[in-house]
């Protein structure tokens, strides 16, 4: 059986100080047994949360990593770095990255190589556009996506990372593909992991959906096959709404 994850991607939101509210209040709660929890926050906060989570249970991530080691890259972060202060995940290919920093699938692939290769988890994104769906084309994208994610990967390195199904016309719109709908393109990424490895390796991968999701639509999501979890934006900022979403996981 794969374990749920719910892992909560913040993006440019969370101070400092907003980070050391969240996790103290988030603490002072049960998290759930069966399901694993991670947030994945600003570099600004990553210290904050690997320290005060220390032995909780919750797993915490990074948004973004550079693949070079170390050298002259201003502005960047390498994987040993984050590995350092004990990230367990680091997301990679998000669509904003692809999107408005201009990430290739080529820089997608070393990011997910350079993670693995200190001991971390990537959370793969792929997704398609709105033009891309209407015109049929999606399914194509994404397998291109998956494919070029994991060229050049060992069995065992894919069988632990995670795959985030996010269609680029649900990411902070409020609209949200159906369950069923996810149900399908996590079904096509699993089968194209088969493709290029094997049922055993394709049945280990973690696939996430994530675009617009919320405490009311949890349950239904989780009830589908192919669906292991869920890249929450918006409603992994407040505590109550990043429980809601691991109770509505949880199999207790």
């Amino acid at each position: 059986m794969r374990k749920p994850l719910i892992a909560g991607n913040w993006k440019m939101n969370m101070t400092a100080t907003e980070t050391e509210d969240f996790i103290d209040q988030l603490l002072t709660n049960k998290l759930p047994d069966d399901v694993e929890a991670a947030v994945c926050g600003p570099f600004t906060s990553l210290t904050i949360l690997s320290d005060r989570a220390k032995d909780s249970g919750l797993k915490i991530g990074a948004q973004n990593v550079y693949f070079e080691e170390k050298g002259a890259f201003t502005g960047e972060v390498s994987a040993a770095m984050l590995k350092d202060i004990n990230m367990t995940y680091v997301i990679t290919g998000h669509s904003e990255r692809r999107e408005i920093f201009g990430e290739t699938d080529s820089d997608v692939n070393k990011k997910n190589k350079a993670v693995l290769s200190v001991g971390m988890i990537p959370i793969v994104c792929v997704g398609e556009t709105d033009e891309e769906r209407t015109a049929g084309k999606h399914e194509e994208k994404v397998q291109q996506q998956v494919t070029s994610a994991l060229q050049g990967l060992k069995e065992d390195d894919v069988k632990e990372l995670v795959i985030a199904y996010e269609p680029i016309w649900a990411i902070g719109t409020g609209k949200s593909a159906s369950s069923d709908d996810a149900n399908a393109m996590c079904e096509i990424i699993r089968d194209t992991v088969l493709n290029l490895y094997n049922q055993a390796t394709a049945e280990n991968v973690r696939i996430l959906y994530g675009g617009s999701v919320k405490p009311a639509t949890i349950e239904d999501l989780m009830s589908k096959e192919h669906v292991d979890g869920a890249l929450v934006g918006g409603a992994s900022l407040k505590v109550d709404d990043y429980l809601q979403l691991l109770a509505g996981a949880s199999h207790d």
